[in-house]
């Protein structure tokens, strides 16, 4: 089980979704605890610099999309890391709300 399982769940099921991610990986573009929106998109629509909730060698990750190669994607983060290759994409960032700083 991974941390997005229910959000692939319904993306599968056309449905879109949202996910709170967290963690550095997309610091500039996705901060962490960000309200994200996500939704289903076919695979022939899908560009370079998207920022898609996808699964690669096992691991699910909302990252970007570095290059793209006859239905294949090159994963990464916004940091300069590569993830590796997928097919394995479930639905793209349609929508990204930064979380509320909290008062003192």
């Amino acid at each position: 089980m991974g941390w997005a399982d229910f959000a692939i769940k319904a993306l599968q099921e056309g449905k879109a979704v949202t996910i709170k991610p967290t963690g550095n990986s997309m610091k500039g573009k996705v901060e962490s605890g960000s309200k994200v929106t996500v939704e289903p998109i076919p695979l022939d629509e899908i560009e370079i610099g998207d920022i898609v909730l996808c699964k690669v060698k096992g691991r699910q990750y909302l990252h970007l999309v570095k290059a793209k190669d006859k239905g294949r994607f090159l994963i990464g983060n916004n940091r300069g890391y590569t993830n590796g290759w997928t097919s394995a994409i479930y639905g793209k960032a349609t929508k990204i709300e930064k979380p509320k700083k909290k008062k003192k």
